[in-house]
């Protein structure tokens, strides 16, 4: 048995598809490590707790070594309690009508109250990453209920359209994912977003070496990432879970255990790098260290046309803070 103390790790929406998809692997070990137990606390609203005891039965049921206790509640100051990682999954989705603004105020009633709450009760340097969309603005917004953990510990996750963008590159070249590299996700998780293969390689070489159909890349390529949310609903009739759950992954093992140098897109708080707004939270090409700092990746250069991509993505993330400003004013 390990000896290692427990990491607290909590997940909103518990009992939703995306929730069930991320708590399992986080039980057997794929993402704080196979030698390191964790503690779930799993909140979920009070109409859903009966499916998420369920959940807690699944759970104890697979006898996963590493998973010391499960805590479930519809009280965010419970399952938040001590919580050195939390994954904020839950949200309000849209509905037939809805205008954004309407959308991004009520998720933002949502994540003040988890932001005050994280703050209130989660460990002092808690991880916080927001699933729930619209996730970047969703993020800004519970980060600015922060005065004991700080805002810099307050990200979003773009790592599944990173995900998408590699998926698309590997299967153009014929080469498995892990050939690419330095493939970089700028501004919103939304259609906005800029998936840049342009500092991007492939086994080495220059993406746009290995991939000689360049119409491809800046028309198809960047249509199918931007689009396959929508594209999956199309298909299957329900929005993507398995994938954004993975991502999620993704983002808090590498944000724990570093990336050796590799670039990793993440939304985190802007620091003014490529004159991006201070605090925005913005998707970059980031790395982390072996201590579990991210660095946002500097001296990035970015063609003309990459440039108006990015601010397209960046001034969205402006409108969307300018319509919730009101309600964090309030």
């Amino acid at each position: 048995m390990s000896t290692k103390k427990p990491v607290r790790v909590a997940v909103t929406g518990a009992a939703g598809r995306i929730g069930t998809s991320i708590i399992f692997p986080i039980a057997a070990g794929d993402v704080f490590g196979k030698d390191t137990p964790v503690i779930l606390q799993l909140l979920e609203l009070p109409d859903a707790l009966g499916k998420l005891r369920g959940v807690e039965m699944e759970l104890r049921d697979c006898a996963y070594n590493l998973l010391r206790d499960v805590v479930v509640s519809d009280d965010p100051n419970v399952a938040f309690k001590d919580a050195d990682a939390l994954f904020l999954v839950g949200s309000k989705p849209r509905g037939p009508g809805m205008e954004r603004a309407d959308l991004l105020k009520d998720n933002g009633k949502i994540f003040i109250g988890q932001g005050k709450a994280i703050d209130a009760v989660a460990a002092d340097n808690a991880r916080v990453i927001v699933v729930g969309n619209p996730c970047n603005t969703n993020a800004y917004i519970a980060s600015q209920m922060a005065r004991r953990v700080p805002k810099a510990n307050f990200t979003a996750m773009t790592r599944l359209d990173q995900n998408r963008a590699a998926a698309q590159l590997a299967g153009k070249a014929g080469v498995e994912v892990g050939a690419i590299g330095n493939l970089a996700v700028w501004g919103n998780h939304s259609p906005t977003m800029y998936a840049d293969y342009t500092h991007a390689y492939i086994n080495g070489r220059k993406v746009s070496e290995v991939i000689t159909d360049h119409e491809w890349l800046n028309t198809a390529f960047l249509k199918t990432v931007a689009q396959r949310g929508k594209a999956i609903i199309d298909a299957q009739g329900v929005s993507s879970a398995p994938s954004a759950a993975w991502a999620a992954i993704d983002h808090m093992r590498d944000w724990h255990h570093g990336t050796n140098g590799r670039w990793v897109s993440m939304a985190v708080p802007s620091d003014g790098s490529y004159g991006i707004p201070e605090g925005l939270i913005c998707s970059f090409p980031c790395t982390v260290d072996a201590n579990g700092q991210y660095h946002i990746v500097q001296g990035v250069e970015l063609d003309a046309a990459s440039k108006a991509k990015v601010q397209a993505s960046v001034n969205e993330l402006l409108e969307e803070r300018e319509m919730i400003s009101g309600l964090l004013a309030g």
